[in-house]
């Protein structure tokens, strides 16, 4: 598997694991969870577009 395409997939993984948990901490009103999924959804969105870039440029 290409580069790209694992940082691709790995980078929309963790964009749902963080969505996830950010629904899960405002349903549980847990301001930490909520923040933790904020962070890992972004981490998520970098990680995908570095893949996409990758992509591009033919790496």
């Amino acid at each position: 598997m290409k580069t790209s395409t694992k940082d691709n997939t790995n980078g929309v993984f963790h964009k749902m694991t963080g969505r996830v948990k950010e629904i899960a901490g405002k349903l549980i009103k847990s301001p930490g969870l909520e923040a933790e999924g904020k962070v890992e959804k972004a981490a998520g969105q970098v990680q995908e577009k570095i893949g996409q870039v990758k992509k591009v440029i033919g790496k």
